[in-house]
């Protein structure tokens, strides 16, 4: 791929780009094969290879893909500035909503993919999520070690859901310990 393509947008490869992460969305990527989601997408692997260089490019391009929905979803949740326990519930409410589970998935693949071959695409994105939790619950107002502490609790919740499927168990849960932080 020249500079003058990867600089430049193109409207097929932003197209391809919408259609595989709706697809990464529903069917998770650390499986992800060029074939599968080539013929779903409507297109060939050849052209993903022309448009995005590589695989790894394509799911770099993807991950990023993912950070920005994430960062839009939570931003459009309104969260409450500066309340520990209100801005806590308000979050966990958005990450408990059925259709926000897929990117949360997406989410959850690539953390543990980041953490376990930190190389290649995966590189960084674990802490890069971890960053960006924190300049939120920060920029609405928590100290960075309350931060930390919704960022942990909020996360672990999150995974025990998404295995149980269980939310009024989890929200019953969250809802406690925030509580213990006034």
């Amino acid at each position: 791929m020249t500079v003058a393509q990867e600089n430049s947008p193109s409207p097929r490869k932003e197209e391809l780009l919408e259609a595989a992460y709706r697809y990464v969305v529903d069917h998770g990527i650390s499986a992800m094969s060029l074939r599968p989601l080539a013929a779903e997408i409507g297109t060939s692997p050849r052209v993903l290879l022309f448009l995005f260089g590589s695989k790894d490019a394509l799911v770099g391009a993807l991950l990023a893909r993912a950070r920005r929905d994430e960062l839009t979803l939570v931003d459009r949740s309104g969260a409450t500035r500066g309340d520990a326990t209100v801005l806590g519930r308000e979050l966990w409410d958005w990450m408990r909503r059925p259709d926000n589970r897929g990117v949360l998935r997406l989410w959850v693949d690539a953390y543990a993919r980041s953490l376990v071959e930190p190389e290649g695409p995966w590189h960084d994105f674990a802490a890069a999520t971890v960053r960006d939790w924190l300049r939120i619950l920060t920029d609405a107002g928590l100290d960075r070690t309350t931060a930390t502490a919704v960022l942990a609790l909020l996360r672990g919740a999150l995974l025990d859901l998404l295995a149980t499927d269980d939310a009024a168990r989890t929200t019953r849960a969250v809802r406690s310990q925030l509580d213990l932080l006034r």
